[in-house]
């Protein structure tokens, strides 16, 4: 039987009491039926889809049972490894063994690109118990000699489909070949395809499954609805919707980069606070975007499906798919950004007429159809831009049917000789 209050699970009263602090009293179901296994030091296979708690549901036992040991950290020499795809989840990875370890004598840091490595490698010389990386700046730093991994206890490979969507499978299987062989591993995925399935079973032995809300569900307490618009009518339907003050916390997809910063730049034409975050920005931009929509100094953050995935900010009231995904899990782990700790929350997506396939495939994969919202016609989606300003060399003129009439202004001519 799982228990149902944290207090029930055997963990230490000092990491009892981060978890009371950071406000939490019951555990998610794969926290519940996780966390006594790993406490035993089982191998486990997990599939859960984002927002399910899938941190707490590691972090805790790995903190519970280095507590427990109390060895000190060896500069080099993590005990423990938790891989992530992305900067972001890595850091916010880093934050919650910050939160439910702050009574523990634990030290942790955060390794990923983008950065420079000194304050890493001085963090690593140091000595931590706890590593939490990306794949690249990994095998930057075990190259260079700055960390070893051959006495890794516990290791995690966290949102392992998304790892192989990056193209992160070689760096995986070096990172892996470079662990010792006896140590207790842990394997999370919102997908399970063949080749996740088969990654897998390289890498655990005898484990525990637990499977938890399949990635084709959707949180119940998210509205979702479709809005049909002109492709050229996405800019005008946006400015309405966000005239509601009910949209205080608004995170939009793209499907580019390019797209991202167009929408940002027409946001902020239009007064809006927005700020943008996909990969071309730097690290220092990225957390800039994130830290100010996280205080709720930027109203709209705008993304790319970088941040999809472990990207957690509480009290997102909507998310907006101004561009629906080629991907149809992404829509899955797109509106799973809203609607976090119990709160209610809303999807809007727009969809063109080139977008129709993408919808039902998306509908496909939920089992539901989305419910249409009538939206502005292609007229007032026009007449809600502002028209442009006529060119300087030309002026407007009265016309007798009731349109306005341009005519170019003739220059003087000038008599004499060229």
């Amino acid at each position: 039987m799982n228990p149902t209050l944290f207090q029930d699970l055997p963990l230490s009263p000092l990491l009892q009491r981060g978890v009371a602090a950071a406000g939490y009293t019951h555990p998610t179901p794969i926290q519940a039926a996780a966390i006594p296994h790993l406490l035993e030091g089982r191998d486990l296979l997990g599939c859960a889809q984002t927002g399910t708690g899938k941190t707490a549901a590691f972090a805790l036992p790995i903190l519970h049972r280095l507590a427990e040991t109390n060895r000190p950290a060896q500069p080099r020499f993590p005990q423990v490894l938790v891989l992530s795809p992305t900067r972001e989840l890595a850091a916010q990875i880093g934050e919650s063994f910050q939160t439910y370890g702050k009574h523990l004598p634990l030290r942790h840091t955060v390794i990923y690109g983008g950065v420079g490595q000194g304050a890493q490698v001085q963090a690593i010389a140091k000595g931590v118990h706890i590593l939490v990386a990306t794949p690249g700046r990994l095998q930057d730093l075990v190259q260079q000699r700055h960390v070893r991994l051959d006495r890794i206890e516990i290791f995690v490979l966290d949102e392992a489909d998304r790892m192989l969507d990056m193209g992160f499978l070689p760096d995986i299987r070096r990172i892996v070949a470079a662990l010792p062989e006896k140590r207790q591993s842990l394997f999370f995925s919102a997908t399970m395809p063949d080749n996740i399935a088969s990654l897998a079973k390289s890498l655990l032995t005898n484990p525990v499954r637990v499977a938890v809300t399949p990635v084709s569900s959707t949180v119940e307490r998210i509205e979702q609805r479709v809005m049909h618009v002109a492709h050229d009518g996405k800019r005008a339907l946006l400015q309405q919707l966000l005239k509601d003050d009910s949209l205080h916390r608004v995170l939009i997809f793209t499907r580019t980069k390019r797209r991202a910063e167009l929408v940002t730049r027409e946001l902020r034409s239009l007064r809006i606070n927005a700020d943008a975050i996909h990969s071309d920005k730097s690290q220092g931009a990225r957390n800039h975007a994130l830290d100010g929509f996280r205080t709720g100094r930027t109203r709209v953050l705008v993304a790319t499906d970088i941040a999809a995935r472990g990207l957690d900010v509480d009290d997102v009231s909507h998310v907006i798919n101004y561009d629906l995904p080629h991907e149809p899990e992404s829509y899955v782990h797109r509106i799973g950004r809203t609607a976090r700790a119990g709160a209610d929350g809303v999807a809007i997506s727009f969809c063109s007429p080139l977008e129709k396939d993408m919808l039902r495939d998306v509908e496909r994969l939920i089992g539901r159809s989305l419910p249409a919202e009538k939206s502005m016609t292609v007229a007032s989606s026009v007449a809600a831009v502002k028209p442009p300003r006529p060119r300087r060399n030309e002026r407007t003129t009265p016309n007798p049917n009731g349109a306005p009439r341009r005519r170019k202004r003739r220059r003087k001519q000038f008599a004499g000789t060229r």
